[in-house]
């Protein structure tokens, strides 16, 4: 009886949303899915989750963080959060459709 393969909860608080801009859909001809994730996670949790969560094989991880804009409402100032953003490569032939849930 083959053993029923489990995502652990972690993975889903690790990777948060992918992002879907025009220069990420131009990086998935590479290869590449960009995704959000937590401030606190490493390269090696991200490649983690993202093998687990999609089933398939990570190459390389690449990550940056998007400083906050300050912006203005009604006048007065406040600042938007940073952003982790995850850059991560697949291996040839591996594929994610971010327009599907998991």
């Amino acid at each position: 009886m083959a053993k029923a393969k489990t995502i652990e909860a972690r993975h889903y608080d690790v990777v948060l949303s992918p992002v879907i801009t025009e220069k990420s859909t131009l990086m998935s001809e590479n290869n590449a899915v960009v995704f959000r994730v937590a401030d606190s996670a490493t390269k090696p949790a991200i490649k983690a989750a993202v093998e687990a969560l999609f089933d398939v094989k990570v190459l390389s991880v690449n990550t940056l963080v998007t400083k906050g804009k300050t912006k203005r409402w009604k006048g007065k100032p406040y600042t938007r959060s940073d952003v982790k953003k995850a850059i991560v490569r697949l291996a040839e032939g591996q594929s994610i459709d971010v327009t599907t849930g998991v």
